[in-house]
């Protein structure tokens, strides 16, 4: 069983940064792509950013585009989501998801393994 582990959340005010780093336990886990996903308070949780793990393709939800940098380190089998200029909007659980065959899926619905999350709370 593939287990995600997230870390990098925190409390930070606005128009600050963090970074969220994800690694896979398995060295030779090799899923087609990895995303970001999150769920503020009293909302639907919903996309953030995708990677292909072949060729880092990505993909990011209009509401973080120019803001947030998704990236991988193959290495490492770690995923990072670089936050810039964070808003109360961005206050969410952030979790990392593992699609093991889609290659930049349309919907949480093909991503197989998920992390437990991290929380990013964003002050105003």
């Amino acid at each position: 069983q593939v287990q995600l582990v997230e870390s990098g959340g925190g409390l930070v005010q606005t128009g600050g940064s963090l970074r969220l780093s994800c690694t896979a336990s398995e060295r030779t886990f090799s899923s087609a792509t990895m995303g970001w996903f999150r769920q503020g308070p009293g909302k639907e949780r919903e996309f953030v950013a995708q990677i292909t793990w072949s060729d880092g393709a990505t993909d990011y939800a209009d509401s973080v585009k120019g803001r947030f940098t998704i990236a991988r380190d193959k290495t490492k089998n770690t995923v990072y989501l670089q936050m810039n200029s964070l808003e109360p909007d961005d206050t969410a659980v952030y979790y990392c998801a593992a699609s093991a065959s889609s290659y930049r899926p349309m919907g949480s619905n093909q991503y197989d393994y998920w992390g437990q999350g991290t929380q990013v709370t964003v002050s105003s």
